[in-house]
């Protein structure tokens, strides 16, 4: 049997909400397993509302950068939040954004030998590193094309803690495009639609879904028309097409794009340093880390 750590209760506990004892006895009941807890605590009605969610841990910006029909978004990371307000990582994420637009590498590390005139991408970053004075990596990437009946929605949340990148498909409306990039940024959904969604997916939240409500006490011949109720909720609250438009709850985001005469084709979203522990560190002494660079 895997040990049970403190560390694992705390962290068991911040994504479900639920008590440190209920927290400590579902990973008891399942071997340690943080993804299997979880679904534990769903079934016995411990974590109604509980998300695997992404640890935000790490530090740096993300960044969209728009040329014609050609988009990028990507993150640039670094160690502590104070290089994000420094102008010189700002313009070097906007550097390295653009360059790759205008590359369209296929990789991080095809993206890292392209070379500019300060040499390869890498020795820019490496360059900046010394500069800066912190550890500088690029994470991630994604280019978007487009035709010209289509538009591009860009959007940075606080400056790019969060990034958006959405592509409206048959409309060439970029305000509105923009708009549910704004949408993608507060919700968080996890597909353009439903349709998206795996089977594999489908049957798990299915199962978790019955054993929930089993454990509620209802009875066995009801369950079964429960959970076609209960399996739309989930599917609507994960899909954009699905979701009420934040600008205008009284129609879907599906609703509002078809009335701008486009569909949702596609988006991307990065919120900065998702599922990337970060080491804990005392505020005081990251304080004067910086000010000793």
């Amino acid at each position: 049997m895997a040990q049970v750590t403190a560390k694992m209760v705390k962290e068991l506990r911040d994504m479900t909400g639920v008590g440190m004892m209920d927290a400590k006895r579902a990973l008891v009941e399942v071997d340690g397993d943080m993804d299997k807890a979880v679904d534990y605590l769903r079934e016995n009605g411990m974590a109604k509302a509980a998300k695997k969610a992404d640890r935000i841990a790490a530090e740096g910006l993300a960044n969209v950068y728009v040329d014609g029909n050609i988009a990028v978004i990507a993150e640039i990371n670094a160690e502590t939040d104070f290089v994000a307000k420094n102008d010189k990582f700002q313009n070097l994420v906007a550097d390295i954004t653009a360059i790759i637009a205008k590359n369209k590498p296929e990789t991080v590390e095809a993206a890292l030998a392209i070379e500019t005139a300060e040499g390869t991408l890498n020795d820019v970053i490496l360059s900046a590193t010394t500069i800066i004075g912190e550890k500088i990596t690029l994470r991630r990437f994604t280019i978007v094309e487009k035709t010209d009946a289509d538009a591009f929605g860009a959007y940075l949340h606080q400056g790019g803690r969060i990034a958006v990148l959405t592509l409206l498909e048959g409309s060439a409306d970029a305000d509105a495009a923009k708009d549910i990039s704004m949408h993608i940024a507060a919700i968080n959904p996890k597909y353009v639609s439903r349709d998206e969604v795996s089977p594999e997916e489908l049957e798990h939240e299915k199962k978790v879904l019955t054993e929930q409500a089993l454990n509620e006490g209802k009875p066995a011949n009801i369950v079964e028309k429960m959970i076609v109720g209960r399996l739309n909720k989930f599917l609507s609250e994960i899909s954009l097409n699905d979701q009420p438009f934040v600008k205008d709850p009284d129609q879907t985001v599906g609703q509002f794009a078809a009335s701008k005469g486009g569909t949702v084709k596609s988006f991307v979203r990065y919120a900065v340093g998702e599922g990337i522990e970060k080491r804990s560190v005392d505020f005081a002494e990251e304080v004067m880390s910086q000010v000793k660079k």
